[in-house]
């Protein structure tokens, strides 16, 4: 059905076709680097319910150089919210006065509530640790511009695999193509949930879950490391559990293959070594920078026009 009018709640909501036309507009906007004109009669809002950096200032970013106008927030305080207002009425008042809206929360099906209420279109930003799809869209971008392909790679996404919303959000993306093998590899406690395994084994993915890196480095082509997400364990006592679990040094990647590239959707704590920053396996900071060309070539496709 394409892109436009469509709200972005979940990436298992497009086809790789999609992903595709996606992938060559935000590529085209990475090669013509400069401001537009295609947005000017539009204004943007962003919803930021919880904190971000990224996300956020790549939106913003996105939107300014397509010329719309960009309205919102950072934080519930300084906003009525703070006052008491619900999250279904500050929904309700930024569809008034905006085009499209743009909501991160901290709880899940965040988004999917603020689609149902608003006329008009609304991306998930990230909601709880259920969605971030176009943290998804950018990371698969990403692999696409080093490998010139996503199928047929060997990938192994690293770390908190339960509460980790951009893990969950690109282990869904990966089931829209044709991967080699997917390795999940966590602890016990942060395993994978059911769900997001339940789609791995509908699409035919071939997958194994791992505990250890050091199982898989010599073999894997991807590696998607991912924090442990401390603000959403509902037991500080299990954090401390599993603080710390992974860690990717430059003695690990001795024995990986010389064209792996480790991704990471930041921020980072202390899962990879900042030594790795300099190797010809780190990608995560341009997969950060193609988050604007990857905004872009999506709201142009949602609002419907192109370069």
């Amino acid at each position: 059905m394409g892109f436009r009018g469509r709200d972005v709640i979940s990436i298992l909501d497009f086809t790789r076709e999609d992903l595709e036309e996606l992938f060559g507009l935000a590529d085209y906007f990475l090669s013509n680097k400069r401001s537009y004109k295609l947005l000017e009669d539009y204004v943007v809002a962003l919803a930021f319910f919880e904190p971000s950096t990224r996300t956020r200032l790549s939106f913003e970013t996105a939107a300014k150089l397509l010329g719309a106008k960009v309205i919102g927030f950072t934080s519930e305080e300084g906003t009525s919210l703070a006052k008491g207002e619900t999250f279904a009425d500050t929904i309700r008042m930024l569809d008034g006065y905006a085009d499209l809206i743009v909501v991160r929360h901290k709880n899940e099906g965040a988004a999917l509530y603020a689609a149902e209420i608003a006329e008009h279109p609304v991306i998930n930003a990230g909601d709880g640790k259920q969605h971030h799809p176009t943290q998804a869209m950018l990371d698969l971008f990403t692999i696409w511009k080093l490998f010139n392909r996503v199928d047929g790679l060997v990938y192994a996404v690293v770390g908190d695999l339960r509460y980790g919303r951009a893990a969950s959000s690109f282990i869904y993306g990966l089931t829209l193509f044709e991967p080699e093998k997917v390795y999940l590899v966590s602890p016990p406690l942060l395993r994978a949930r059911p769900e997001v395994v339940r789609v791995l084994e509908e699409k035919g993915v071939k997958y194994e879950e791992k505990r250890s890196v050091e199982e898989v480095i010599s073999e894997i082509d991807v590696m998607y490391v991912t924090r442990v997400q401390k603000e959403r364990f509902p037991d500080p006592l299990e954090y401390e559990r599993v603080k710390g679990s992974y860690r990717i040094t430059l003695k690990l990647l001795e024995k990986a293959k010389d064209h792996m590239k480790i991704l990471h959707p930041l921020p980072r704590v202390d899962e990879i070594d900042p030594e790795v920053d300099s190797t010809r396996h780190a990608a995560y900071f341009t997969q950060a920078r193609f988050g604007v060309p990857v905004r872009m070539a999506l709201l142009s496709l949602i609002v419907g026009v192109k370069p």
